[in-house]
């Protein structure tokens, strides 16, 4: 029985170890990933507060638009960014958790999801959440194209009053460690509060603000979820780093313990083998 423990024993520790292997393979390739996920999340923020400020300013001058109205709230959408796939620790769940809860307390009795992500498409479902549009083929490098090919389902059913008000739900990337799940109003287009900074500063429209107004607003939409799938992304590859370093951690823990445990039922074995012999010469005697 000591020996066939010990076989056992052994076995554990060897898929232990081949675990472990994986694991830091995939905080390797994570770390990799997030590097340039990063480095491309911090560019569209600027990008993004830019275009944020422009737009709060022109929608201050009160030009009428389709995306400004204000309609009667039937239907609510959310955008919620996930992951394709787990092994990303707390990453999907905290956001959600976030979203779901978002929804319970703006999104009525009617809520519709726009899911950007397979987890999120299959949370969803599981709750009979009703789906308008799925996002599944984003990938680990997002692109603008990608994202204005998300914006235009968006506009298109608020253009169709599918939804009168759409929320976007994602994972605000703040440093490899910490990410913060965040929810913005995407539709209809908020003004502006009058102490907000970018009143302040001085725009020429050109030729006329209606004009700009047309290709504004559906750029400053597409300008939003892109910085928010980069976001995403990187938050997603730091959680991934830190979930595989943890993993790699608790798989030398473990090997520890297996070892120490190894090394008992040898020393066990060894022991009781030593028994039997002085027992065996007590009986010749």
């Amino acid at each position: 029985m000591a020996g066939g423990g010990l076989k056992e024993v052994d076995r554990r520790i060897k898929s232990v170890k081949n675990t472990q292997q994986i694991t830091r393979a995939m905080k390797m390739v994570a770390a990799a990933k997030l590097r340039k996920a990063e480095f491309r999340a911090k560019q569209a923020r600027a990008y993004a507060n830019e275009i944020r400020a422009i737009t709060r300013r022109a929608v201050s001058k009160g030009t009428g638009h389709p995306l400004l109205e204000k309609r009667d709230v039937n239907r609510v959408g959310f955008v919620v960014i996930t992951s394709a796939r787990g092994l990303a620790g707390p990453y999907n769940a905290n956001i959600l958790r976030h979203a779901s809860n978002y929804m319970r307390e703006v999104g009525g009795k009617n809520p519709a999801v726009f899911a950007v992500g397979r987890k999120g498409r299959d949370y969803f479902l599981h709750r009979n959440v009703p789906i308008l549009r799925e996002f599944l083929g984003v990938g680990d490098d997002p692109t603008f194209h990608q994202a204005r090919a998300i914006a235009r389902e968006i506009l298109q059913h608020y253009l169709d009053h599918d939804v009168d008000e759409v929320f976007l739900s994602y994972t605000k990337f703040i440093n490899p460690l910490t990410h913060q799940a965040e929810t913005i109003r995407l539709l209809p287009v908020e003004e502006p509060p009058e102490d907000d900074p970018s009143l302040q500063r001085s725009y020429v429209f050109e030729p006329d603000t209606q004009t700009v107004f047309n290709d504004l607003l559906p750029r400053y939409i597409e300008v939003l979820i892109y910085s928010a799938l980069l976001e995403s992304k990187a938050s997603e590859q730091g959680a991934r780093m830190t979930a595989m370093d943890s993993a790699s951690k608790n798989a030398d823990e473990l090997i520890r313990k297996m070892i120490l445990m190894r090394n008992r039922l040898r020393q066990a074995a060894i022991t009781k083998e030593i028994a039997e012999l002085v027992s065996g010469a007590e009986a010749l005697e």
